[in-house]
């Protein structure tokens, strides 16, 4: 470093004491100490990468007692040969396959047929309450002494809009594959329950139906619930319910290739998202959720086909569901309950877990050891108090500005290809995510470029810790599961620096202490990273982004042996240092642009990969009035020709909830309203007691009824037999039921009313898929696909009846 250094930064150049400055600046010990760093890294690196891999699927003839990928697949092909929404006859011969594989087996097979409510107390969908008439497929293999159930869940419907290859193909197929090896094998001590739930897509209420009024829901017990959000991918356990410690170690223990984080855990409870095991969690049951989620933009799709399965993660699905129905089948399940949640992540060969009321301690310990390695840096003169505060505030820069731009840069992908804004990820993602983290690498080496000379070193890595450090204690005390991810790298990184201080330097102690620290934080953070980018999708890659800028903040140390020294050297030895210390930013910062240029390049849209739109026909069947609707922001050029303009279809079609929506005039086609058939009508008092029946006039996926507030006001209801709580509701159509998969018959309605006005007028809508036979219609060319959406190709006929 120069003989006579004269200013703090050229004092605090690297962590260790001043002989470890002069041995690192050696031309031949820093350059080999970077080498040998930077290669331990990127091993370790490699190894977290191939951990999170899918495994090989086995053939079908793999040992009978083996889950088998090419056994379950053919299954797949079955269940997904065409759309087969709740209610549909497509459904119908999915459910009469499943429980014929499931009595093949030898077991206890019924089909749970009944009207159920949406999950969560009919609180729900768009339009109002929301009931459906469920057929659930239930096989029962009984256990040898058992002290519960063990439920494996997955539903057997698909959307209207695709087959239902993956979501959910997988997890039915799973369950089916899992069953005959179950079958197969001895027999055991606890009962297994198959449930194949129906109308997942539509309200959850298959699996609420189960859980609240089965048989053998009755105890409660452990669920398993599968389910697949994408089309490949490590299957993720991505949601507990409480207390989740015991569970979270059988699954450490039994699941052959545990993929899972506390912190999903924690964003997935805090997410309005469900599945069906939302319906469970409200009552005597436990478990866990798993899914692979990579893959997106065949979600909800027509493109959601068996072809588009990854038979890897078909396979990781099934040696997970069996390896644990094996554990939970022999394990006494009144003992899964324990008093509190665990901090869990993967590693290269297993999942790490610990008690959670280590957590706030954790990060306190590292809040604490950072502390103390600033107090040691000031005191052995590696940096002012005033530096080392400048390094805390210079290290949030990056912390702030690489979401920023990563943000950014997506939004100018996205004005050059519009169609991504209705995808959730793109068919070909991975160039835009590498993009994202090589714009996140360039921002946080300019960063250090910039500072690194006029703070020091040390008083930037200590910057970077303390932000850690104190991220870790705020997610200890607001979101427990994932304050690991900052109080470990934290942690490691101070007690790397103190080791360093402590240690002669003259040896390689101190590059392998902060080395194996970074080692930490690549460990720790990138499969966050990784896993964020298809959980979240592109649109919010600005969140993988900040976690990738932490991951460098913890690798800090590492990153200062890659720059070049130019010791106490003026001028020209300086300048050349300065420049050389610049590369790494460039070739980041060229990196990301030309990442992102090949991903527009190379995931362009066409036949196999068409632009999605959205697009919706609804019918006024008493004025005649027709409209185009679609939900898209920006219409997509093929949209362009059917929408104009903006309205809220609230007023007119109360069972498509309260959105605005893009408009157009369309041709009135020649469609028949719902029927409303009075069975009653009597009044008492005040009171109007209204019994009626809503009977499609067509084949329909769901029907549904509003109540004008205008004319009356409703005091209770019953739809099928089942009470509805009545709730208010914005607007004109102030109370509405939406029924999914209605009989042929009808649904019968009762409606408690005080009237306003000498009629009460009802709002009766019903809805179909398809828009081929819809006058002025015009089929979507090649390129051009449908959005995964519930409303996607959606035919929608109302009517008012004043009564």
């Amino acid at each position: 470093m120069g003989a006579t250094p004269t200013r703090p930064a050229d004092r605090a150049l690297a962590w260790p004491a001043r002989p470890a400055d002069r041995a690192l600046s050696r031309p031949r010990r820093r350059p080999l100490a970077a080498v040998a760093a930077l290669a331990a890294l990127l091993a370790v690196g490699a190894g977290v990468l191939v951990d999170l891999r899918t495994p090989a699927p086995r053939p079908a003839d793999a040992p009978a007692s083996d889950f088998s990928a090419a056994r379950a697949y053919r299954n797949v092909t079955v269940i997904a040969a065409r759309p087969h929404v709740a209610g549909s006859p497509a459904n119908d011969q999915v459910r009469e396959h499943l429980a014929g594989v499931l009595r093949g087996l030898g077991l206890e097979t019924e089909v749970q047929d009944t009207v159920a409510p949406e999950a969560g107390q009919l609180s729900g969908a768009a339009g109002g309450a929301t009931l459906a008439r469920v057929r659930n497929v239930v096989a029962r293999l009984p256990g040898t002494d058992p002290t519960g159930r063990v439920f494996l869940v997955a539903h057997y419907d698909s959307v209207q809009s695709g087959p239902g290859g993956n979501d959910d193909g997988a997890g039915t197929s799973t369950i089916l594959e899992v069953a005959r090896a179950l079958a197969a094998g001895p027999r055991p001590r606890n009962d297994v329950v198959f449930v194949l739930t129906d109308a997942e897509e539509a309200c959850l209420c298959g699996a609420s139906a189960f859980a609240s009024s089965h048989p053998l829901a009755a105890d409660g017990g452990v669920v398993l619930n599968l389910e697949a959000r994408g089309a490949t991918g490590p299957v993720i356990m991505f949601e507990t319910s409480r207390n989740n410690a015991k569970l979270v170690d059988v699954f450490g223990r039994a699941a052959p290739h545990p993929v899972g984080t506390s912190f999903a855990v924690e964003i997935y409870r805090a997410l309005p998202n469900d599945t069906d095991f939302t319906a469970f969690l409200d009552r005597k049951f436990v478990g866990l959720n798993s899914a692979y989620i990579d893959g997106g933009a065949v979600y909800h799709t027509p493109l959601d086909t068996p072809a588009a399965m990854d038979r890897g993660s078909l396979q990781q699905h099934g040696d997970n569901a069996l390896g644990l129905a094996r554990e939970f089948g022999r394990t006494d399940l009144k003992a899964l309950r324990s008093g509190h949640d665990a901090t869990y992540f993967p590693v290269p060969g297993g999942l790490v877990r610990y008690p959670g009321w280590l957590t706030l301690p954790l990060a306190l310990l590292a809040l604490a050891a950072v502390g103390v390695l600033g107090w040691l840096l000031r005191r052995r003169g590696r940096g002012t108090a005033g530096r080392l505060a400048a390094g805390f505030g210079l290290a949030l820069a990056p912390v702030v500005a690489a979401p920023l731009a990563a943000s950014a840069l997506w939004a100018a992908i996205t004005a050059l290809r519009p169609g991504y804004a209705e995808l959730l990820d793109p068919y070909r993602p991975v160039w835009y995510r590498l993009a994202v983290v090589a714009l996140a690498a360039a921002i946080l080496f300019t960063w250090y470029a910039l500072t690194r000379r006029w703070a020091g070193p040390a008083a930037l890595a200590f910057g970077g810790l303390a932000w850690l450090a104190l991220l870790g204690v705020l997610l200890a005390v607001l979101v427990p599961g994932g304050a690991y991810l900052a109080t470990l790298p934290a942690l490691a990184g101070a007690l790397a620096g103190l080791a360093a201080l402590a240690t002669r330097i003259d040896g390689p102690w101190p590059v392998l202490a902060v080395t194996l620290a970074g080692a930490v934080g690549v460990v720790i953070l990138l499969p966050t990273v990784v896993l964020l980018f298809p959980a979240l999708g592109m649109a919010m890659g600005g969140v993988a982004a900040l976690f990738a800028v932490l991951l460098g903040l913890a690798a800090l140390p590492v990153v200062d042996l890659l720059h070049p020294q130019a010791g106490g050297q003026r001028g020209l030895v300086a300048l050349r240092a300065r420049r050389l210390g610049a590369l790494p930013a460039v070739a980041a910062a060229l990196a990301a642009v030309v990442l992102a240029g090949v991903g527009l390049r190379v995931d362009r849209f066409d036949a196999a990969h068409p632009a999605p739109t959205h697009l919706m026909y609804a019918l006024d069947a008493g004025s005649g009035q027709a409209r185009w609707l679609s939900h898209e922001d920006e219409p997509q050029p093929w949209t362009d020709g059917y929408v104009d303009g903006r309205v809220s279809v609230a007023d007119d079609f109360p069972g498509l909830g309260d959105a605005e929506l893009r408009t157009g005039p369309a041709q009135a086609a020649n469609l028949p309203a719902p029927k409303l058939e009075v069975l009653s009508d009597t009044r008492s008092g005040d009171q109007r007691v209204l019994r009626v029946r809503l009977i499609p006039q067509r084949p329909v996926r769901l029907a549904s009824l509003h109540v004008d507030t205008t004319t009356a006001a409703v005091r209770s209801a019953t739809v099928a037999g089942r009470d509805v709580p009545v709730k208010a509701r914005d607007g004109r159509w102030g109370f509405g039921i939406v029924f999914h998969a209605p009989p042929p018959e009808g649904v019968e309605v009762t409606l408690t009313l005080t009237p306003k006005a000498g009629q009460v007028n009802l709002r009766a809508m019903d809805a179909s898929d398809g828009l081929d036979g819809v006058p002025g219609f015009r089929p979507r060319p090649p390129d051009v696909g449908i959005v995964g959406s519930h409303t996607s190709e959606m035919l929608a006929v109302a009517r008012t009846y004043p009564l």
